[in-house]
């Protein structure tokens, strides 16, 4: 069952389980499975409209109004960032968690207004394992999305496709599964979809172009929603769902007759995304050897993995971000439109090296000395450079700095109280790794500290740590 516990999770271990009867994995599932209901979903907000000044929506602002708006933006992004990231590391629901971040790449989505990541960010967690539909449709009504796709300027006298090619190519059926036409066709149903000073969704009715539109074959009067009931009618969205969740949880080679299989249910589930979960974690094959420690881990899964295996807390919480951007997976800055394309694109010959060293730096608190690559202005940014640049300037600032962590070993050190001393380093690795056997013991032993059992404890965990079967699950 510590398969599913990496797969379900960030790393943390699930108690041993020796009998392996369908039975008791249903009752592990389910357990994996249940989470908070939605209105006991604890809130990683870090800011109130109220906290911002009335001129934010004023399109007269003072350039000194313009820099303090700018400021308290690019701080609230960063304290989210901060905020999600403990989440992740705290919570008693980590899959809720994890689902999260599979749809904060699916969804991706770049705006510099805090506000706006916030209530994008609050939507996600709450349908992460809800329904496909429902998400799908809090998401394209965000402002967040809304902005960031060009929509708010979608109207009848000049269409914008920018929308409705993104619902349509990465966020539902995938290139090569609709035409132009349909793209088109499907802007104008868009038109109208806006949002207003607050943030709040609104629907336009005068921009709304209220024509006779041809959408996949069909023809009516739509609108927005319309639209997305047409995409969620097709098998292809289940399809195409269901082969990224493959992807992400399972192997970055899909299994065609799996999806085929896999997809069908959850179609006629009615897009239930825990009813696909469910089918994935229950299944035979979920448990081959093949996919086993064959995923590389995604930079954000590595660095909650640590810190859930080892508890700790950063002096300076935000050097979290340092790590992310080296690694190449920032929270809340996807590189383009279509996210973080994941697997081996994980890993290059640079940010290998710096992975292995990762548990080191954090846990032996060393200084981190290498520069992170500036972030660049995509589409939605709306031009303004100068939030991206205070982004840049902040992570060069933690160049040759510290990274001072406060560790809490005692309970990771407890929990192997009944291990013999002989067994440790084996233990430790057997827990740490998907595939225990790759790390010899007898080069743990050769670097590890032997003056205490905790010593050797500490040590060895950090040595399997850095190994590059750590960077797998």
């Amino acid at each position: 069952m510590q398969h599913l516990a990496w797969r379900a999770g960030f790393g943390e271990t699930l108690p041993v389980i020796s009998d392996w009867e369908r039975r008791r994995r249903k009752e592990i599932v389910n357990k994996v499975l249940i989470g908070p209901k939605r209105a006991e979903l604890e809130s990683i907000d870090v800011i109130n409209a109220t906290d911002l000044p009335d001129y934010r929506r004023s399109k007269n602002m003072t350039d000194e109004q313009r820099k303090t708006v700018n400021e308290m933006n690019t701080q609230g992004i960063k304290d989210l960032n901060v905020a999600w990231m403990n989440m992740m590391q705290k919570s008693d629901h980590p899959l809720r968690e994890k689902m999260s971040l599979f749809w904060h790449g699916h969804f991706a989505c770049r705006t510099q207004n805090v506000l706006f990541n916030q209530q994008l960010i609050s939507e996600i967690r709450n349908n992460a394992l809800g329904n496909f539909g429902d998400l799908l449709t809090a998401v394209s009504k965000s402002p967040a999305m809304l902005q960031f796709l060009n929509n708010q300027q979608n109207r009848k006298q000049h269409p914008n496709e920018n929308f409705a090619r993104e619902v349509m190519e990465l966020f539902t059926m995938g290139r090569g599964h609709y035409a132009e036409t349909d793209i088109k066709e499907a802007a104008r149903a868009f038109t109208g979809w806006g949002f207003d000073e607050d943030g709040q969704f609104v629907f336009r009715e005068k921009q709304h172009d209220d024509g006779i539109k041809n959408i996949l074959g069909k023809s009516g009067n739509y609108n927005g929603d319309d639209v997305l009931k047409i995409l969620l009618e097709q098998r292809q969205t289940a399809t195409f769902i269901t082969t990224k969740i493959f992807r992400y949880f399972i192997d970055d080679t899909p299994d065609d007759t799996l999806i085929q299989s896999l997809s069908e249910k959850f179609y006629h589930s009615g897009y239930d995304i825990k009813t696909l979960m469910r089918e994935i974690f229950m299944a035979d094959w979920f448990y081959d050897s093949k996919y086993i420690g064959n995923r590389i881990k995604s930079p954000v899964e590595l660095l909650v993995g640590i810190r859930r295996t080892v508890p700790m807390a950063f002096e300076q919480e935000e050097v979290t971000l340092v790590f992310q951007r080296i690694l190449g997976q920032m929270l809340f800055y996807p590189p383009n439109v279509a996210g973080w394309p994941g697997g081996r694109n994980w890993i290059d010959s640079s940010s290998l090296m710096f992975r292995l060293r990762v548990p080191q730096v954090i846990l032996y608190s060393q200084v981190l000395n290498i520069r992170p690559k500036e972030l660049t202005p995509e589409m939605g940014d709306g031009g303004n450079y100068k939030m991206t640049l205070q982004i840049n300037d902040f992570l060069k600032r933690q160049f040759a700095k510290k990274v001072n962590a406060r560790i809490n070993w005692d309970p990771y050190v407890q929990g192997y109280s009944d291990v013999p001393r002989e067994n440790l380093a084996d233990a430790i690795a057997g827990v740490l790794l998907q595939q225990p056997g790759n790390v010899k013991k007898t080069l743990l032993e050769k670097y590890a500290d032997t003056s205490s059992r905790e010593g050797y404890i500490k040590t060895v965990t950090i040595d399997v740590m850095s190994t590059p079967e750590y960077q797998l699950c």
